[in-house]
């Protein structure tokens, strides 16, 4: 092993372009994984934020706030079965008219109306007040302005900013309940409720060990007039969520394989050029166990100082991409995943190398080099 390493620091040039196709596929990997986790985050902040053991919606809504209907007495069911700590929710996705953008230069906002705060969130603001993702920075709003909601242009000054709120992947305005019902009365007349009913209920239990009940006990209380979900399978039942998911994770996967390929047929074609070598190593006793490991020894270092150019690459690239254009969020457990997934791939690589040198016959490897 020693000598694959020595071999490694003294003649670099020979691993330059596996190098470099590795960090080429490294960075596909990382920005599609962060273009991953930014599409979820941007689908469902205002559900992962909230403060809660349960999200209560209707039994017909298919977990659906534009669908959902909580009637007053359910809420004093679920209060009088399960505690007092329950809180309303209800959003409206509409478009919103900045100051100084153009007439049809439209910011896609979901507006809600909260009484519990969801974490990161103050409590709810005055009337005809909200609280604004910081996404809505990328459309030109700052505090102090009045933005015109919806076909009614109905205004709502912005008070302050709040993180990681978006839903569907429309920044969020967090307005009191009131505000909220007149927002959404006034621009989806078809949907309008009546004063004390919701479209969720956030739900949180008297004890904090038995968080992982209440839905089931919520379910109980009010029988089959709801459906009570904890706070991650809410954010699941998010349209397009999943599909998000399970398409991006064979995307990644299959890069993966591509990387695994890569490694594999370089270290094929290194073993082939170094057979003279290996029976050499092998005629003064080097084990075969011994040769592979330093294979395994160099694909490592290889893949990791690709990994880690890569891992730098990514995080200037988010840098520079202005916050509200792209949904790219670069984490630090994304970059190691993705680094552990490519020197994975790097041992399984090597492995289609083992064969050749366990065939090296000493003999016949130095009989061909003379």
């Amino acid at each position: 092993m020693k000598l694959a390493l020595r071999e490694l620091a003294r003649q670099p040039g020979r691993f330059v372009t596996a190098t470099l196709i590795l960090t080429l596929i490294a960075i596909l990997l990382m920005f599609l994984g962060g273009l991953l986790d930014g599409l979820i985050r941007s689908s469902t902040g205002a559900i992962r934020i909230q403060d809660a053991d349960a999200i209560v919606f209707s039994e017909s809504s298919q977990a659906s706030f534009l669908r959902s209907r909580i009637e007053p007495d359910v809420r004093s069911t679920i209060e009088a079965d399960i505690g007092p700590d329950v809180g309303g929710l209800g959003v409206v996705l509409l478009g919103a008219r900045v100051p100084g953008n153009g007439p049809r230069d439209l910011a896609n906002v979901a507006v809600w109306g909260y009484e519990t705060a969801p974490t990161g969130v103050p409590e709810p603001p005055g009337p005809g007040q909200a609280w604004a993702d910081e996404n809505l920075r990328a459309d030109g709003v700052e505090i102090g302005q009045e933005l015109l909601v919806g076909p009614a242009r109905t205004p709502l000054e912005i008070v302050g900013w709040v993180e990681d709120t978006a839903y569907t992947g429309q920044a969020g305005l967090w307005a009191n309940v009131d505000t909220w019902r007149e927002v959404l009365n006034t621009n989806r007349p078809d949907a309008a409720l009546a004063q004390g009913v919701f479209q969720a209920l956030v739900v949180r239990g008297p004890d904090p060990a038995s968080a992982a009940d209440v839905p089931a006990a919520v379910e109980q209380a009010v029988g089959d007039r709801v459906i009570a979900l904890t706070v991650q399978e809410a954010s699941d039942e998010i349209p397009g969520v999943t599909e998000q998911q399970t398409t991006f994770n064979q995307i990644l996967g299959v890069t993966a394989v591509i990387a695994l390929v890569v490694i594999a047929l370089f270290f094929a074609l290194l073993t082939v050029e170094r057979s003279a070598l290996y029976g050499v190593l092998k005629a003064i006793g080097a084990q075969s166990r011994t040769i592979f490991a330093g294979l395994v020894a160099q694909a490592v270092v290889v893949t990791f100082i690709a990994s880690i150019i890569a891992g730098v690459a990514v995080i200037v690239l988010d840098l520079a991409i202005p916050p509200g254009s792209i949904p790219l969020f670069i984490s630090a457990g994304r970059i190691v995943t993705s680094i552990v997934l490519l020197l994975v791939a790097a041992v399984v690589g090597c492995a289609f190398s083992l064969r050749r040198v366990l065939d090296i016959d000493p003999a016949s490897a130095l009989g061909s080099s003379q």
